[in-house]
């Protein structure tokens, strides 16, 4: 019996040993769960009260005790979102979240914020970088060269500051946009769910109002997260209602256009030119009708490529991980679970 008793006693310590050593010795903390690295000054502050995890498939991993978590995996629904789950908080690392389970996050009272104002820089940059091609006939001198053909007077061109900009999305990223352009000397004009004021815009107006503002337009500028109403906003009926000589860009999300639609208005020429960095598949494939559309010019979804990424997005982390520590609450980017955004 007392044999019996040893035993018992031996392996519950190593198994406790165990969980020991799978945890790293931190086996009673709380996790941080991410998708990424992150630098060791950015890893020290967190492991003060949590111990963080890069998670790798082939790690254990004790899922009762993830309580936050860096990123998302489709992988981990079924370990984090039961009724057993002790997750509290999902930073997500992009500006766009519709791709996450949102109605799971609420139905367990899951806080989430986002990465926007991140990527607000290089978008804007990316934006600048397009208008100005497109206003000064560069698109069309590449496709040129590559002709070895020398015919200016075909060229188009034309002055930024005389173009009437429409940037649907006002946020953080639609901001810095105005903010730069009203430097150029545009008056840009926004739209947002309400049509409230937003500083930097000359006027704003509601989404209601999209189709009526896209009749005057030069171009129009899409930014707006994914969401139902969103799906598909730039459809048939939208296209018809551009001028010939505007342009539309998408920096925004992929689904947010009808791309037969947008093909179809390009060869019938609704519009002059668009440029897409974002499509409702990715990568885009390769017998795609996009890829030979005249007037488009495409980009691999880089618009959000950003220098310093780490410390910008670390700025939203740790603060909002400061006020979770201390109120259960966040202070930056949180989403509102019911609208998406």
């Amino acid at each position: 019996m007392i044999y019996a008793m040893f035993n018992s006693l031996n392996m519950a310590f190593f198994s406790f040993f165990a969980t020991l050593k799978i945890q790293g010795g931190l086996a009673m903390k709380k996790i941080i769960l991410a998708t990424r690295n992150f630098r060791d000054t950015y890893v020290e502050q967190m492991e003060k009260d949590y111990q963080f995890l890069v998670y790798s498939k082939d790690q254990a991993i004790d899922w009762s005790q993830v309580e936050i978590t860096i990123g998302w995996k489709p992988t981990w629904n079924e370990h984090l979102l039961t009724e057993k789950t002790n997750l509290k908080w999902v930073q997500a690392i992009s500006a766009g979240v519709d791709t996450l389970p949102l109605k799971e996050f609420a139905k367990y009272d899951i806080l989430l914020s986002n990465g926007s104002g991140i990527h607000a820089e290089s978008i804007t940059d990316h934006l600048l970088a397009l208008l100005f091609m497109e206003n000064r006939g560069i698109f069309q001198a590449i496709q040129q060269q590559r002709k070895q053909q020398w015919a200016p007077d075909t060229i188009p061109y034309a002055k930024l500051s005389d173009q009437e900009i429409l940037i649907v999305g006002t946020g953080q990223i639609g901001q810095r946009l105005a903010q730069a352009l009203t430097f150029f000397g545009v008056h840009p004009i926004g739209i947002n769910t309400s049509g409230h004021e937003v500083a930097g815009f000359e006027k704003t107006f509601a989404l209601s109002d999209l189709h009526t503002c896209a009749k005057t337009a030069d171009c129009i500028i899409n930014i707006l997260p994914l969401t139902e109403e969103t799906t598909h906003l730039y459809d048939e009926a939208f296209f018809a209602q551009m001028k010939p000589s505007a342009s539309f860009y998408n920096v925004g999300r992929g689904p947010s256009v009808d791309t037969a639609a947008l093909t179809k208005a390009l060869e019938k020429k609704q519009l002059a030119f668009a440029a897409l960095d974002v499509f409702e598949q990715e990568p885009l494939p390769e017998n795609d009708p996009l890829w030979h559309t005249e007037n488009l010019l495409i980009t691999p979804h880089i618009s959000g490529h950003t220098s310093h990424f780490q410390k910008a997005f670390m700025d939203i982390f740790l603060a909002n991980f400061q006020q979770f520590l201390t109120k259960q609450e966040l202070v930056k980017n949180e989403i509102n679970l019911d609208k998406g955004y």
